[in-house]
């Protein structure tokens, strides 16, 4: 006689129930606080080492890891952050609160960077506001008195696959946020400022690095907003609110003779305001093997913008003590397309390309730019190209 087996069947309900609290005990394993490492939410004391074994112990998670960041502010010195021996590729960093520098910009003043990740992969940095108190500094060099020359809030070198959303940087001694030697970055929904008088201020700048997108923006400094360095290629910007500042600018390029180009760049969708300068390349006046290449600035608004569109090869802040020779960047396939609004001077134009090595293929479409309710001038200087669909009634390019 065969003995029935009896089945033990789960409904779809407790399987929810059980998967849940699986999942949530895994989350919470893979969840550290800073405050469990002894930071303090006071804004006084400082929490820089509770940061730093946060991010040790979460280094050794073989799973995807998030340190968490509770509200409340927490003054940091030097923080840096090293991902050579990371476990885990896959970290995040969620900041509900605000990380505050030091107020004596000694502390950090000479150090380069406050925050600083190098050789890691996989980071991902959500919300939060950084302080980098940077007023008595910029007093300090206004005044023209010696001062160190600044940290750089927010660092990233060597590192790939990095992200950044919903972050707030306010008042950087110098540098809000840099890439420098990277690969594979988005960064999106980014607030960075810092008053317009503010020196060296830039909002983001690359260097040296590849395949990066920078979304749905608003930056206003007393700097560039988005500046692009030598040796960067593949990078996507759109959707930028910038102003005050510079503008978006490729350069400077061209200090040093060995210097790698730029290529592959694309700005589009973006609208500044009472800005120095719109969409600007810039190289130094002297000899260099670099290059700019294959680059477009599309759907740009200017309001009331003093250099609209410009590319400077006789780059000179300040005018002292410049190289005032040929420029060796050789500028090319550069396209303007759809630019339009009002300039802040009578020439919204201007290319002063190199002597040596004169801009080519420069395009200019449908850009139409008003100085005081009229058509604004443009001005050429050793360029070359074509136009079409302008309102400017002397355009230097052939149409």
């Amino acid at each position: 006689m065969m003995r029935k087996m009896s089945v033990f069947f789960l409904s779809p309900f407790v399987i929810i129930i059980i998967l849940f609290f699986f999942n949530l005990s895994i989350a919470a394993d893979s969840m550290y606080n800073v405050l469990n490492y002894g930071a303090k939410s006071d804004g006084k004391s400082d929490s820089s080492k509770a940061f730093l074994s946060a991010w040790t112990a979460a280094c050794t998670s073989t799973s995807p890891a998030t340190i968490f960041v509770p509200k409340g502010s927490y003054l940091l010195g030097n923080a840096y952050f090293y991902g050579q021996t990371c476990k885990s590729n896959a970290i995040t960093i969620r900041i509900d609160g605000t990380l505050i520098a030091p107020s004596d910009y000694n502390v950090i003043g000479k150090s380069g960077s406050w925050i600083k990740f190098e050789r890691v992969t996989g980071l991902s940095i959500v919300g939060g506001t950084l302080n980098g108190q940077g007023a008595r500094l910029w007093a300090c060099k206004n005044s023209g008195k010696g001062c160190p020359k600044g940290a750089t809030t927010l660092a990233f070198y060597n590192s790939n696959n990095i992200g950044i959303s919903g972050l707030t940087s306010q008042d950087s001694q110098m540098f809000h946020i840099l890439f420098d030697g990277c690969h594979k970055a988005k960064l999106q929904g980014l607030k960075i400022s810092a008053p317009g008088n503010s020196p060296n201020t830039d909002g983001i700048h690359l260097q040296s690095s590849t395949d990066v997108t920078i979304l749905n923006s608003h930056i206003g400094t007393g700097d560039d907003c988005i500046s692009i360095g030598p040796g960067n290629s593949n990078l996507w910007i759109e959707n930028i609110a910038c102003g005050p500042g510079h503008g978006i600018s490729i350069g400077s390029l061209g200090w040093d003779m060995q210097e790698p180009g730029v290529q592959n760049v694309t700005v589009k969708t973006a609208t500044f305001t009472r800005t120095q300068n719109g969409v600007r390349v810039k190289t130094w006046a002297r000899p260099s093997n670099g290059f700019v290449r294959d680059v477009l600035f599309q759907h740009a608004v200017m309001n009331s913008v003093e250099n609209p569109i410009i590319i400077d090869q006789n780059y000179c802040p300040d005018r002292g003590n410049c190289p005032d020779q040929g420029s060796g960047i050789k500028v090319s396939d550069i396209k303007y397309h759809d630019i339009h609004g009002t300039s802040a001077t009578e020439v919204a134009v201007k290319f002063d390309c190199s002597k040596t090595n004169p801009c080519n293929e420069i395009t200019l479409q449908d850009v139409n730019l008003n100085f005081k309710d009229h058509p604004a001038e443009s001005l050429c200087v050793n360029a070359g190209g074509k136009a079409s669909g302008l309102q400017q009634p002397n355009s230097c390019l052939r149409t």
